[in-house]
């Protein structure tokens, strides 16, 4: 199950890439599975508010939509080079084609599939995301998500529902899911 493009033997060692929409879990679940699997966990969201030095809502603010994907596009190509490593990503980085080529060739993609019922029970009352930032933000969640969900599944090895169970049993579901040299990690202790 080595992407095409990928070095032989960099298999186990290749990023585990969370994918999905704003509320999905990637975060959570990003940071418990790259503890079982000892791996080093980036949100890239919040690395690019550390590079940045202000929130995500300002850059889009300043830069707009697209200057914020230029910057997120130009993160996931460095990230995505790193070994071992469990990342997070925003839930818009599907957007770009070239995005969506990193992540099938450099990684294995895992999609956190929530519907919209979830994501709205979980988003209802964040007022800190500019895509979420309108009259109607349960519509707005409801465009994103069939913008989106083809392109997380076209990319995705793995498919996750990230419904209501608990965190540590998801995780455990992705990690009896992932290849055989990825899961080997958990038993390097």
């Amino acid at each position: 199950m080595v992407p095409q493009g990928a070095a032989p033997g960099r298999a186990a060692s290749r990023p585990v890439v969370l994918v999905g929409m704003m509320g999905s879990g990637k975060s959570t679940v990003g940071r418990r599975l790259a503890a079982r699997l000892h791996r080093r966990f980036i949100d890239a969201d919040r690395m690019l508010e550390e590079r940045c030095g202000v929130p995500i809502s300002t850059v889009f603010e300043l830069e707009g939509e697209e200057g914020f994907r230029r910057r997120e596009a130009a993160l996931l190509d460095e990230l995505t080079q790193l070994p071992s490593i469990v990342l997070a990503t925003g839930g818009g980085v599907v957007m770009r084609a070239d995005n969506r080529r990193l992540l099938a060739e450099r990684a294995l993609v895992v999609f956190l599939q929530a519907s919209l019922a979830d994501l709205w029970q979980r988003l209802r009352r964040d007022r800190t995301r500019p895509l979420l930032q309108t009259g109607d933000p349960r519509e707005r969640i409801a465009e994103l998500l069939a913008l989106r969900e083809p392109l997380y599944l076209g990319i995705a090895q793995l498919t996750v529902v990230s419904a209501r169970q608990p965190v540590d049993q998801l995780v455990t579901d992705i990690i009896g899911r992932l290849p055989e040299e990825i899961r080997a990690e958990t038993r390097a202790d």
